[in-house]
């Protein structure tokens, strides 16, 4: 497994140059960016020199289609989900994510309908670039409330989603923080192949009641509840080799320094995956 980093929780780190050099100095291996942005900004070949001399990958690429919303933002965002599936091909990246929220205000019925048809096109057309597409069930219990139907917020549910989708290339963006507020446990981690997982999350939850865990309140990895060498423990035993990115939502954005942020990560990372 990849030792990666999204941008979440680390503050104002930069451009993409930075983000990938900050990475690699404290011993990361993949970053979660935009390839479309980073190949328009340096080339396709100055973009594989910058990953390669910094020994990084791209663990997930971007995904700017609004498949919750209007026909025509659905529309809107398919020439450039190609764009980003083309460029993700250009750098050796595998998986574009986007995630489902767990309540909704429409027909729950007419949604599903809509957004596994919608979603069916964006998997055709990362799947001509070789990308997969991976789904993030969101777990903390606020948001299941917070629109007027409830929607799919359990792995279970999303699997079977992602089937409904129907095509080979769709499966899990597993996050840590959403494994833990659905009350699930390694045993469950377990049953899955290594084929149902696109990418992978990790951060921390206080110690609170898992019903009052807060989406935007996360910790950094190894400073909460959450058994994250057992999450990743499991991940080894079924057989996953892509990355694992931090992602820390916190109120406001980082309150701390970069600096601080990425020491914190590192030692997060150092810990849970020395005792896995």
């Amino acid at each position: 497994m990849l030792k990666g980093l999204t941008r979440a929780g680390l503050g104002d780190i930069g451009d993409d140059k930075a983000f990938i050099e900050q990475a690699a100095k404290y011993g990361f291996q993949s970053v979660d960016l935009d390839a479309a942005n980073l190949i328009h900004t340096y080339g396709v070949d100055g973009a594989r020199e910058l990953l390669a001399v910094n020994n990084m990958a791209i663990g997930s690429c971007g995904f700017p289609v609004e498949w919750r919303g209007t026909d025509a933002a659905f529309r809107d965002g398919l020439p450039q989900l190609e764009e980003q599936a083309k460029a993700a091909a250009q750098l050796n990246c595998t998986a574009s994510c986007t995630y489902i929220l767990p309540a909704t205000d429409l027909s729950p019925g007419a949604f599903t309908i809509k957004a596994v048809l919608r979603l069916r096109e964006c998997a055709n057309v990362l799947n001509a670039y070789g990308v997969r597409l991976g789904l993030e069930f969101v777990g903390p219990h606020h948001l299941r409330t917070a629109w007027k139907y409830p929607f799919i917020y359990t792995m279970e549910d999303t699997l079977a989603f992602a089937d409904a989708i129907g095509t080979s290339n769709v499966g899990l963006l597993l996050d840590a923080y959403h494994w833990y507020t659905n009350g699930l446990g390694t045993e469950d981690l377990d049953k899955l192949s290594p084929e149902q997982i696109v990418h992978v999350h990790i951060n921390d939850a206080k110690n609170i009641p898992i019903e009052q865990v807060l989406d935007n309140d996360r910790l950094y990895p190894g400073e909460g509840v959450i058994d994250l060498p057992g999450f990743l423990g499991s991940l080894k035993r079924i057989g996953y080799k892509g990355s694992v990115a931090q992602e820390i939502l916190t109120p406001g954005g980082a309150p701390i320094s970069v600096e601080e942020a990425l020491q914190r990560s590192k030692a997060g990372f150092d810990k849970a995956f020395a005792n896995i």
